[in-house]
Parts: structure tokens; C-alpha cells; sequence
């Protein structure tokens, strides 16, 4: 894999043949008139920064709970990490980076409060009427419960948009029709039947470079957070050569360097090789596949935007380190069971009165639904929920709310 810089888009003004071309977007569900000023990429990236679900994310755990400190990064600020570096991505290959852009910002909207900890305790709750998956609740977000519009539900975004967003992962179905990762949530399934996002194929560049640049800003950044908490300790990082020789580049380069900017100047160097590296490898896939169009990158049969495999190895000790380290470290994990238990309490008491769910546009249409509906229904509200929301409530509806700290 070698890095053409020749080659890059910096400055470039002009869409690769293969890039997404917004002038020609497939549409949204309901027509609308398109702008004069701004591209319907464009559009899709404001209207998701405008919404609810997006000022909710600040207030959302990414890894630590928020009472742990001001300083560790929000599901907001892991969110505005990963646009930036998917914009960076896109810029280089020159694809459209609105659309990049958009897929970035949107892409963890559905992550209920605690992080992966609230997802798999209302996936518990939820299994028997379907489950609990955080990119179908972005869908369901995005195509309906965000009520911002005079003439339709949801933000009407663009088939683009919606296709990274449920395959920024790869395909979610076989060419003969069977889950990639099992069943397939059944609010894509329901939104596909209006709007065929076409499930079966790859997704293109742009919400491929969303997809790693999500890699890329974890992998960096809570190593940063366990650095900060202590989980993590510079002795641990050297046990991965590629941390261990970016260390070591520092320390030749700044000798005495203090624990913070050591930090810094480690991170920075781990988001730039591994940026760098995605490029490289995505200039290869692009040479050996030709596509002319972005329907032939979506019919590639591959992901052309990822880590080189030596990268891919370095991705898995990272992922390997944190999970162990931080993750399941004990004190983490009490916290995640008290978390866990605040999210099951509170859907079974909104299970067994509705009403409780204060506000809640659907609150006045639940008598007669059917079992099923009425949970879809607590999920969705629950899922909306910030940490601190979720705290409060929980406060104020039983008598003894666990610590998260």
C-alpha cells in the first residue's frame, strides 16, 4: 500500500467520477423543491444539526459517565470528532463531503443513554417484541420520530444519506437475502418497503469514510479518556508496537515532555497514520476496481475505504487493549450494572403506566394499542433520553437511584 499524494483532492474543487454527485441524488420519500443556495447533501447535513436528537448527544455517554469528569469526550464530541476526520477522508479522495459529513453527524443517533450499556439493557427489555439496535432507532429517528415538519414526520433525507447511514457498516443482507449479522431490525425492513435502500449492496465512499473514521476517533480517543482516568497507563500502550514506536518518536523529539502534551503529540500521530493509511489503501481498491461511477463502488462487492491489513492488525490490539483495560475494567463495569438497572426500571414502570411518560406526544394515543407498539413505543422514549434525564427520572419515580460514579 503506498500513499499517492499526488493524487489527493486538497484544493482539487472537483468530485471524483465515483464520488456521489448531489445534483443527482436519488430523492427523498416526499418531493420537495430543491434549493438555489445549497445542495441536497448540503441540506441533509443542516437539518440533521438542527434536530433534537442531535443537542441530546451532548448530554449521552461515549464511555465514561458524564459525572465523571467535564473533560472526557460526550457522545456529541466523539460525533463532531468523527466528522471531522470522515470530512478530511472525503476531501482526499475527493468525494462529497457534505454527504460524509452528514453521515458522520447522524450516525449515533440512536444510542440511548449510558452508552452500549443502556443499548444492550433496552435490547434486554425489548427482546420480546423485536429488540433494541441503536442504527435502526437512528432510522426511526431520522424517518419518524423527530416531528419538526409541516408535511411529513421525520427530516426527509435523501436516499444517500439514509443508505450510509443503515450500511455505513457494509450490507445488511446476502445477495440471496439472508442477514449479514443476523436478522435484520425490522424498522429498516418496514422503512425499505417505501423507500428500497437496497440492502444487499455496499454503501458508498463517502459513508465508507464516515464508517472508519468512527474507528479512527474511538481508538484515539479513548485511549486519550483512559489515559485521563487512569485505566490506562503509558506502560500499557507499549505492548502495541505501533503505539510503542509513535512514543518513542516523541520522546526522541521531546525529551522531558509532560504527561499531558506527551499525550497530545501521541494521538495526534496515531489519528494522522491512521488517516493516511485509509487513503492509501482506498487509492489501491479505487486503481484495482476503476469504478466510473458510484453505483459501481456500491457494486464492488468490497469495502474500499478501510485499514491496509497491516493497519487492520494494529485496529484489533487497540480494540483488544480497551476492551480489557477499560471496558470490562471492575469499576467500569459496577457502573455499567447500575446504569443497566436505572434504563430496566424505568421501561417497566413506563410499561406498566405510560403516563408516566410526561410530554410524550404518544402518550395520549397508548390506551387499546397492542402490547407491542406500546413497548416500540417506551423504547423510543427511553432511548431519547439523556444520562442526566434518565438520573432525574429515576430519582423521582423510585425510591433509591444507584450511583454512577
Amino acid at each position: 500500500m503506498t500513499l499517492d499524494r499526488h493524487a489527493l483532492g486538497f484544493g482539487a474543487g472537483q468530485r471524483a467520477i465515483f464520488a456521489a454527485d448531489p445534483w443527482s441524488s436519488r430523492g427523498r420519500l416526499f418531493d420537495e423543491v430543491t434549493s438555489p443556495t445549497r445542495s441536497d447533501f448540503q441540506r441533509d447535513r443542516d437539518r440533521i444539526v438542527h434536530t433534537t436528537a442531535f443537542r441530546r448527544l451532548k448530554h449521552k455517554t461515549q464511555v465514561f459517565i458524564a459525572a465523571d469528569g467535564d473533560h472526557y469526550r460526550t457522545r456529541l464530541t466523539h460525533t463532531i470528532e468523527v466528522a471531522q476526520i470522515a470530512r478530511a477522508l472525503a476531501r482526499a479522495l475527493r468525494l462529497d463531503e457534505d454527504l460524509a459529513e452528514g453521515v458522520a453527524l447522524v450516525h449515533d443517533f440512536g444510542h440511548t443513554p449510558f452508552g452500549h450499556t443502556g443499548e444492550d439493557a433496552l435490547h434486554e427489555a425489548l427482546l420480546p417484541y423485536g429488540g433494541f439496535d441503536h442504527n435502526a432507532q437512528s432510522l426511526r429517528i431520522v424517518t419518524k420520530l423527530e416531528r419538526r415538519y409541516a408535511e411529513f414526520d421525520g427530516l426527509n433525507l435523501t436516499w444517500e444519506t439514509l443508505e450510509g447511514l443503515v450500511k455505513h457498516n457494509g450490507p445488511l443482507l446476502t445477495p440471496d437475502g439472508e442477514g449479514t449479522r443476523g436478522p435484520v431490525p425490522q424498522p429498516i425492513l418496514d422503512y425499505c418497503a417505501l423507500h428500497d435502500l437496497e440492502l444487499a449492496s455496499f454503501a458508498s465512499l463517502e459513508a465508507q469514510v464516515a464508517a472508519i473514521a468512527d474507528d479512527i476517533a474511538y481508538n484515539t480517543h479513548d485511549i486519550d479518556d483512559g489515559l485521563r482516568s487512569g485505566y490506562l497507563s503509558f506502560d500499557m500502550l507499549e505492548e502495541i508496537p505501533f503505539l510503542a514506536g509513535l512514543m518513542a518518536e516523541v520522546r526522541g523529539l521531546y525529551p522531558g515532555l509532560e504527561p499531558a502534551r506527551f499525550t497530545h503529540e501521541i494521538m495526534r500521530r496515531q489519528i494522522t497514520a491512521m488517516v493516511e493509511d485509509v487513503i492509501g489503501y482506498a487509492q489501491d481498491s479505487l486503481r484495482a476496481v476503476r469504478p466510473q461511477s458510484a453505483a459501481d463502488v456500491r457494486a464492488a462487492g468490497r469495502v474500499m475505504a478501510t485499514f491496509s491489513q497491516d493497519m487492520a492488525v494494529t485496529d484489533k490490539q487497540i480494540k483488544k487493549m480497551l476492551f480489557s483495560r477499560i471496558y470490562r475494567h471492575p469499576e467500569v463495569m459496577r457502573v455499567r450494572a447500575n446504569a443497566a438497572s436505572i434504563v430496566t426500571d424505568l421501561f417497566n414502570a413506563y410499561m406498566n403506566d405510560p403516563a408516566l411518560m410526561q410530554g410524550h406526544y404518544w402518550v395520549d394515543c397508548m390506551a387499546g394499542v397492542p402490547e407491542a407498539a406500546k413497548a416500540r413505543h417506551v423504547g423510543d422514549y427511553l432511548a431519547g433520553m439523556t444520562d442526566n434525564y434518565a438520573i432525574n427520572t429515576h430519582r423521582r419515580l423510585f425510591d433509591h437511584t444507584p450511583e454512577l460514579r
